[in-house]
């Protein structure tokens, strides 16, 4: 379970952060910085947080609508910044996740002295110095917190896109490669909301 033995090497507050829609054929790619003060997390939410993938969709938006709460308390700030389609077509995938990141990190409240974050690939020109984790959703509160308010804000994302572009299942698939998606891309082709950079996206062109 995270814990806060990365936070505890530092004697200021750090920010999480954890992204959340790399994979997927559709849709923004979705990152979440997450601060908590003074390490002090209300106990059901230290209980509970965890790597989102390990979470059932129920327990991630029960715990999204209390950290929701716990930061309009004033007890966690929270930041999400998005990089979209084209972007990430511009870009590619893994630059439009760091710039996802830094837009993250732009909307908290202020801005850290340093980062934790999930995975091995420190982003460049970062407001702050930053330091990786790898799995570190599964072992930072920080992290873990940000894995779920990434991977919820972006799965509620995707169900708005899915009354915008019916037929492709994104309510369910949230843009990745299930065979309804495939089916809709078949009946229906490319939305603006379709990754054109990647390959499968790329034969329905």
């Amino acid at each position: 379970m995270p814990d806060f033995s990365f936070e505890n090497k530092y004697d200021f507050d750090v920010a999480g952060i954890d992204e959340a829609g790399r994979g997927p054929w559709a849709g923004p790619v979705v990152a979440a910085a997450v601060v908590i003060p003074d390490r002090q997390l209300a106990a059901d939410l230290a209980a509970g947080l965890d790597d989102s993938k390990k979470l059932t969709p129920l327990k991630r938006e029960k715990l999204y609508e209390r950290m929701l709460a716990e930061e309009r308390a004033g007890r966690l700030q929270i930041g999400v910044g998005q990089a979209s389609c084209r972007e990430i077509d511009a870009l590619n995938i893994l630059q439009a996740t760091f710039l996802a990141m830094r837009r993250a990190v732009e909307k908290l409240l202020s801005c850290p002295q340093a980062a934790l974050i999930d995975g091995n690939r420190l982003p460049p020109a970062f407001p702050c110095a930053c330091q990786t984790i790898v799995k570190g959703d599964s072992l930072s509160l920080s992290i873990a917190a940000a894995s779920v308010v990434a991977k919820v804000f972006r799965d509620r994302l995707m169900k708005e896109l899915a009354r915008q572009y019916p037929g492709y299942g994104f309510e369910k698939n949230a843009g990745y490669g299930t065979a309804a998606h495939l089916e809709g891309l078949k009946k229906q082709g490319v939305t603006p909301e379709h990754r054109r950079s990647y390959k499968p996206v790329q034969k329905f062109l």
